[in-house]
């Protein structure tokens, strides 16, 4: 072999072994797969970058791929909720207040090596909404008045998904406990954003939603207050790898800075900005770090 052949292949070696060391010490933030998580994963991505962090990027996962990926070291942060933690990963379903939650899934995950940083004060729980104009008509604002008006007669319509219809947590036990009962004409099951849209074209007069989207304010509804707390807490809340905060600790004061600056109100106004008015995903979360003074 010539000995230009071998210094570049020697070079070539090299370079793969730097990007590989590159990889293995960048902290890799990962998301999932809708509005919300993508700007959450490209607002922390931006964030941490700004403040000297080797940052790699990966958005656009599945709940428990994304969740696999953490526990096995290939993700070492991202934005989890806690209902999602208890439910789906720890499998308890017994109602718990919000500190509850959050301390709960704490403790759990603490055993496995994650680390729940400080909760925000966005909770991105299942809801039902009406436009405000027909609710206010109606005098529904609980999801107990929605209760009386179903078994009173009137013929309400609601709009949800299939999984909301048919899960084990869902649409039935909800009517269990608050005690009413939609018919099965009543009921029209539809993709998730279409129920928005249904709601708003006035096909339908209810319709399940997520507390934090953002076409919740631009469309006029009114989320029905869940009075009897049936509903768990999603507690939206960054989550890192005990051996990733180890490596750097300055992360848990930046990533809960970050967290104590989102609420409902300001995660539902990011979201319209994509959802809504068409904004690209990166411009929309480098305008709040820029608006919060973070980056």
């Amino acid at each position: 072999m010539k000995i230009t052949t071998l210094l570049k292949t020697f070079a070539a070696a090299c370079l793969l072994a730097s990007a590989a060391q590159a990889s293995a010490e960048s902290l890799v933030v990962g998301g999932k797969n809708f509005t919300e998580q993508q700007l959450l994963t490209s607002m922390t991505s931006q964030y941490l970058t700004a403040k000297g962090v080797d940052v790699d990027t990966r958005s656009g996962m599945g709940t428990a791929v994304l969740r696999k990926a953490q526990v096995n070291g290939q993700v070492d942060l991202y934005w989890e909720y806690t209902g999602t933690a208890l439910i789906n990963f720890n499998k308890i379903k017994e109602p718990m207040s919000l500190e509850e939650g959050y301390q709960k899934v704490k403790t759990l995950d603490a055993k496995i090596g994650l680390i729940w940083l400080n909760a925000s004060k966005v909770n991105n729980t299942y809801a039902l909404a009406m436009r405000s104009e027909e609710a206010k008509e109606k005098g529904i604002v609980t999801l107990s008045d929605l209760s009386k008006a179903v078994n009173a007669g009137d013929d309400l319509l609601l709009a949800c998904n299939a999984e909301f219809a048919a899960r084990a947590d869902g649409l039935k036990p909800l009517q269990k406990a608050y005690g009413f009962k939609f018919s099965r004409e009543q009921i029209k099951r539809m993709d998730t954003g279409l129920t928005y849209l249904a709601l708003k074209e006035k096909q339908v007069n209810v319709s399940l939603v997520f507390a934090t989207d953002g076409r919740i304010p631009a469309f006029d509804f009114v989320v029905l207050k869940d009075d009897k707390n049936y509903f768990p807490v999603y507690a939206l809340t960054p989550v890192i790898r005990d051996e990733a905060l180890k490596a750097n600790p300055a992360l848990e004061a930046l990533m809960n800075d970050l967290s104590s600056r989102l609420n409902d109100k300001n995660m539902a106004e990011l979201n319209a900005k994509v959802d809504v008015s068409k904004q690209t995903i990166e411009a929309v979360a480098k305008g709040f770090l820029q608006e919060q003074g973070l980056i």
